[in-house]
């Protein structure tokens, strides 16, 4: 095993602590971030805080499958399991491990109904809780009026780790069922790749021309896992090809 430097000895803008507050905590690898968490490295100098943080992510990455990463595994990983990497005591498995709830809090917070879902970021927090963390693929749609205001959220189907499936007919049935002018339809990646797949852009797209011909315009398909979202409107030309006619009432 290579030792890697000493925090201390790094540069300063290089620092993790240093970095983040100068550039902001996304621009930092996961490594750096569980040195901030880490505090110390490994005894009597082998690694540094950075170090022990790489070695933990490469022993997770071991214990994975794959079709997840290293970090996935922090999700529902156990104290003993952390502990059980060299380096690793009590007190830095529960820092990660309060870490990693307070991140899943934070993600599960949600805007209540009758709030204007005006962005994907919104409507990423509100469906949070039901896909963000969950080990199998799930498929939901967040119903709105005609002014955009939330009215509920609603998981159509639950599938298997790597696939799910819903027709269009299950989602405009719960969107008649409640009244809702709009739509926003979204599902999870529990590997954490928000790529979307064929069959994703297929289906966004029966879905749209469903919107078209029901007269109830679908704003976005929002493919969420890991702590992360991707906006299928965003990055596809699938709206301009199936134009929802969305202007209000």
């Amino acid at each position: 095993m290579s030792y890697s430097p000493r925090v201390a000895d790094l540069p300063i803008g290089d620092r993790p602590r240093e970095k983040l507050l100068s550039q902001g905590a996304r621009y930092l690898s996961s490594a750096e971030l569980l040195a901030i968490l880490l505090g110390t490295g490994q005894g009597a100098g082998k690694l540094s805080a950075v170090g022990l943080g790489q070695f933990i992510l490469k022993r997770l990455e071991e214990r994975s499958d794959k079709s997840t990463d290293a970090v996935s595994v922090l999700r529902d990983i156990t104290p003993e399991e952390l502990m059980a990497i060299p380096g690793v005591g009590p007190a830095k498995a529960t820092t990660i491990l309060a870490a990693v709830e307070l991140g899943k809090r934070v993600f599960q917070s949600r805007p209540g109904e009758q709030t204007i879902i005006d962005n994907p970021a919104l409507a990423a927090a509100v469906l949070s809780a039901d896909l963000m963390w969950q080990p199998t693929e799930r498929f939901a749609v967040l119903l709105l009026d005609v002014r955009h205001r939330l009215l509920a959220s609603h998981v159509v189907t639950v599938g298997t780790a790597t696939e799910t499936l819903a027709h269009p007919r299950e989602i405009f049935r719960e969107a008649v069922r409640r009244n809702a002018s709009r739509l926003i339809i979204a599902h999870n990646h529990p590997s954490g790749n928000l790529s979307p797949s064929q069959m994703d852009l297929d289906l966004t797209k029966q879905i749209l021309q469903a919107g078209q011909v029901m007269g109830i315009p679908v704003l976005d398909h929002l493919i969420l896992g890991n702590g992360n979202y991707q906006s299928l409107r965003e990055i596809t030309s699938l709206w301009q090809e199936v134009p929802q006619g969305e202007g209000s009432a």
